[in-house]
């Protein structure tokens, strides 16, 4: 890793996290709407995921770090939750991608700190 992936990679984490937190917190309210309700939340919920997923992305061609797959298979077994319909079950496959995140931002983090870069 050099300096400039650390630096995408935690860049790249913080944003991400943000968003899987949000997507976490939608997952335990659409299990609290009436069923109507339900089918907007889910698009909204889709729509999150994927806007995440292309985050994902970026953060993966411009850091190269193998573990952004890991977070992409996460979020690709949320996104089939919820486009099976049950997406208040899709919470596991979120937490899981956070914490992969949560390693990423980590690993950059410590390595910034070990160049002086961040204190």
């Amino acid at each position: 890793m050099d300096s400039r992936q650390a630096i995408i990679s935690f860049s790249q984490s913080e944003k991400v996290k943000s968003g899987l937190i949000w997507c976490s917190q939608c997952t335990q309210i659409l299990e609290n709407l009436p069923p109507p309700e339900q089918q907007g939340a889910l698009r909204v919920l889709q729509a999150l995921i994927a806007m995440i997923a292309n985050e994902v992305q970026v953060a993966r061609q411009a850091s190269g770090d193998p573990v952004w797959s890991e977070v992409d298979k996460f979020l690709n077994n949320a996104r089939v939750m919820i486009e099976s319909g049950v997406g208040h079950e899709s919470g596991y496959h979120l937490t899981q991608a956070l914490s992969q995140v949560n390693r990423i931002g980590q690993k950059s983090m410590t390595f910034l700190m070990t160049q002086g870069l961040l204190s």
